[in-house]
């Protein structure tokens, strides 16, 4: 199985580089995590508290560039959204176009909780008397990815976790610390949890390789130089060159009045020249093209 991921892993470098020329394989691509609807009836700020996880599994990972929690609010706020995952796929879709994500990540938490079973009888040689309770956790999260392009959802999956676990009946898992990874992993909910979230990551990580990376102009200068987001922080590096699109009119279906997209015009290509803004963004020279503009988009071919 680790072959075969490596085997696919290095034909897309090895793709990358002959379709373009220039080894890109190390940008990587944005996403956003908004807060997960409960919708297990479990409370505690559940569907906060695993969003949380995701967004520290994602950093973690090193594969991604994750929208810090504060920008993502700022928008919400602007676009009168809140932070739950019951926006729907053209509002996320939306959101995502204004953070410059190429992936939303919206979804709840269905299952939330434990079992627990009695298995009586004596302990040890001695013969104490008493009960042990066998239990079940279980953690479930129905997550869509919404491609911020398209307002398309590119997957739905359910992430499920489970953990077990047999102790004296006087042990109890009642606090719940998001914020203390160590103690809360300890408990079985806290397994069951990790063990969906790490689940959401690998799903998360595959819908990624459906959807063209991308970056954005942010600052154009009379000198036939701009400024693009993003820099290092998103694997951009000097001497990397790319092509720049600039988007239409956007196209609304008249009978749903959803978005279709908008038609894109080539405007140029450039060669990034320098990092700035510690890694979040890098200056660039237009090496062909006229008319670029901010908010134009910059994509490998």
């Amino acid at each position: 199985m680790l072959r075969h991921l490596f085997l696919i892993l290095f034909g897309l470098q090895i793709l990358l580089i002959g379709v373009t020329g220039q080894d890109l394989s190390g940008l990587k691509k944005r996403v956003a995590v908004i807060n997960f609807e409960d919708r297990s009836g479990y409370g505690h700020n559940i569907g906060t508290g695993l969003a949380d996880m995701l967004i520290t599994q994602l950093v973690k990972s090193g594969k991604f560039i994750v929208i810090e929690r504060q920008e993502l609010e700022k928008v919400l706020q602007e676009q009168s959204l809140g932070m739950s995952g019951m926006v729907t796929a053209q509002s996320a879709a939306r959101v995502g176009k204004l953070l410059g994500v190429e992936l939303i990540v919206t979804g709840s938490v269905t299952e939330f909780g434990q079992k627990e079973t009695k298995i009586g009888g004596a302990l040890g040689r001695i013969g104490i008397g008493g009960a042990i309770s066998r239990r079940k956790a279980r953690a479930v999260v129905d997550i869509r990815l919404v491609n911020s392009q398209t307002g398309e959802i590119v997957m739905a999956e359910s992430a499920v976790g489970e953990a077990t676990s047999t102790s004296l009946d006087h042990v109890r898992f009642e606090d719940i610390d998001f914020g203390n990874p160590t103690t809360w992993d300890q408990t079985i909910l806290g397994k069951a949890a990790r063990k969906a979230i790490e689940q959401c990551v690998r799903i998360i990580d595959r819908a990624m390789a459906r959807i063209p990376w991308q970056g954005k102009i942010i600052k154009v200068n009379p000198d036939s130089t701009l400024y693009m987001k993003p820099g290092s922080r998103g694997g951009v590096q000097p001497g990397m060159e790319f092509v720049v699109y600039s988007p239409g009119e956007e196209i609304i279906d008249p009978d749903t009045g959803l978005s279709l997209g908008s038609e894109e015009y080539r405007v140029g290509r450039i060669r990034v020249i320098r990092d700035i803004g510690d890694g979040r963004a890098c200056k660039a020279v237009i090496i062909s093209g006229s008319g670029f503009k901010v908010g134009d988009l910059v994509r490998i071919r």
